[in-house]
This record gives C-alpha cells, sequence and structure tokens, in this order.
C-alpha cells in the first residue's frame, strides 16, 4: 500500500501548480524503477489500467489525494498552534517530515512503522538528502502486537509536550480490539492538548452490509492485496466512538467538505468519493 499511496501522489504532480490538490516532489523516489519504466514504456496500457481503476473505485484516487492535503493542512495547522511533536504511525512512505516547511523547523517526527518498511523508507531518505534529518525519529514497531508505550518511552518521545498523532489509511487494517488498545495508549502517553487525526470507512464498508459496488470492490481489492479491511467505526460517525474512547472535541470531515475545500476552480469537476471520511479530536 506504502508504494500505491506514493504513486497516488506523484501522479498529482501531472497537473499545472495551479491544479495541484497536493504537492510531494519526493513521491517519485519511492516508486519503484520497473514500475515507473512500465508507466513510461506503456502509456496506452498504463492509461488503461488508470481507467480500469476509476470504473472500480469511482472518486477514491482524487479522495486520496485530499485526504493528503488536509492531514497536511492539519498537521501545519497545528504545529502553528503549538504542537511540537508529530507522531506519524504506520509511516509507510510519507513525506510530510522532510516537506512541510514548519513541520521541518519546530517539531520533532516519529515515524513509525513495520521494520522492513521502514527499513527501505530509511534508506531512500538517506539516498534523498546525504543523511538522516535530526528531526526524524525512526520507530520500528508492529502496531497489532507490541506496545505503544514502551517504544515511544524509549525513542525520546516527551509526555509533557502537546503531541499529533497522524494515522493516515491505518486503522481500517488493524483489528477491533488493536485498535482500541492503541487508541488506549495513546490517550496514555499524550499531554493535554495533543491531537489525533484518521480516515476511516464506515463500518458498513468493512463489514459488508454495505453491498453496493464500489464497497464490494474495495473490500475484494484489499483482500487480494494481501491487506484485507478489519475495523470500521458506526456509520452514524466516529465522534461518539472516539469520545467512548476518552476524546473530546471531534469533527468529522466528509467528502462533501473536501470537495468544498479543495475541488474548487480549476479543480472543480474532479470526481471523488463519498466513503472515506477524516475524524480528528483532541485528548482533554
Amino acid at each position: 500500500m506504502a508504494g500505491i499511496m506514493a504513486m497516488r501522489r506523484f501522479s498529482e504532480l501531472r497537473h499545472p501548480e495551479d491544479e495541484r490538490i497536493c504537492y510531494d516532489p519526493y513521491a517519485v523516489r519511492f516508486i519503484s524503477p520497473e514500475m515507473l519504466r512500465a508507466a513510461a514504456g506503456h502509456p496506452k496500457e498504463a492509461k488503461a489500467k488508470a481507467e480500469e481503476v476509476e470504473r472500480l473505485f469511482p472518486g477514491l484516487g482524487n479522495s486520496i489525494i485530499a485526504r493528503v492535503r488536509y492531514f497536511d493542512d492539519y498537521a501545519e495547522r497545528s504545529v502553528q498552534e503549538g504542537i511540537r511533536q508529530l507522531v506519524i504511525l504506520g509511516a509507510g512512505y510519507d513525506t510530510r517530515a522532510y516537506r512541510l516547511g514548519c513541520v521541518k523547523e519546530q517539531a520533532r517526527v516519529f515515524e513509525l512503522d513495520q521494520p522492513d518498511t521502514q527499513r527501505l523508507k530509511v534508506q531512500k531518505v538517506a539516498e534523498i538528502f546525504g543523511t538522516l534529518p535530526g528531526h526524524v525519529i525512526y520507530v520500528p514497531i508492529d502496531l497489532a502486537t507490541e506496545d505503544l508505550t514502551k517504544k515511544m518511552e524509549r525513542s525520546g518521545f516527551s509526555r509533557t509536550k502537546k503531541s499529533l498523532f497522524m494515522l493516515e489509511g491505518l486503522l481500517m487494517y488493524i483489528p477491533p480490539a488493536a485498535v482500541d488498545v492503541l487508541l488506549g495508549r495513546i490517550r496514555q502517553i499524550a499531554a493535554p492538548g495533543s491531537r489525533i487525526i484518521f480516515d476511516y470507512y464506515p463500518a458498513s464498508v468493512v463489514y459488508g452490509s454495505d453491498k453496493s459496488a464500489f464497497a464490494e470492490n474495495i473490500r475484494n481489492f484489499c483482500r487480494s492485496a494481501g491487506e484485507p479491511l478489519q475495523f470500521g467505526p458506526p456509520d452514524d460517525g466516529a465522534i461518539g466512538f472516539l469520545a467512548d474512547r476518552g476524546f473530546v472535541n471531534a469533527r468529522t470531515v466528509s467528502g462533501a467538505e473536501c470537495r468544498a475545500l479543495y475541488f474548487t476552480g480549476k479543480r472543480s469537476g474532479r470526481p471523488s468519493c463519498d466513503l472515506l471520511p477524516f475524524v480528528h479530536a483532541e485528548v482533554p
């Protein structure tokens, strides 16, 4: 999934600057050369594949790009409002630590991911910059089985500083019991005023009661990719779900709100979907 998301961000560069929703100049460095050569050498086949993906998942690609932009904006706003630690869980090939100016200048970033994926990430980052950035701490972890509290304590994380925990494209692939444990540990280590943001598919999509073509296709795709959907909060929203777990001031961001924010002017008319909302909340 990390490679697919990098390709999504890279594909946004084909748009003129005033039509882009997000900008990631590093995404291409995390895409395999074989994939790039295949796309460049067989443009008709690549176009046909993209059209097939859009048929199966109408609007999802643009919604993923809007997610990247919203999470970018939320991270920058949080730092501007006093957040000094950014914790990116399931970081994959996320590049926020390297391309968001205020994050680089004012925050300490903790990237958490599976050891094998993170090892490749670290190699690429060192190739890009010549050395590893001093403001980024890499924390190898299996979020489904390992103790977040102990890992963060050993990495130099401060419990007294306000933090932003970012879980982009993550929770839907973790068993519900493990999600509860993970959110509980975030509450345990986060200073008051810390924040959390994540995206999700609603329960009906994850567990199968939504029989629409889109829902069936996304379930089948994730299963075939070896990362089946496992968790989704109730369809009536994640606000109550987070309140039950001790978070406050939760707010959901719908597909309609994303369209109003990002699909305007020259970017209007690009299709998006309504089945990938986001939610953010605070630690009291």
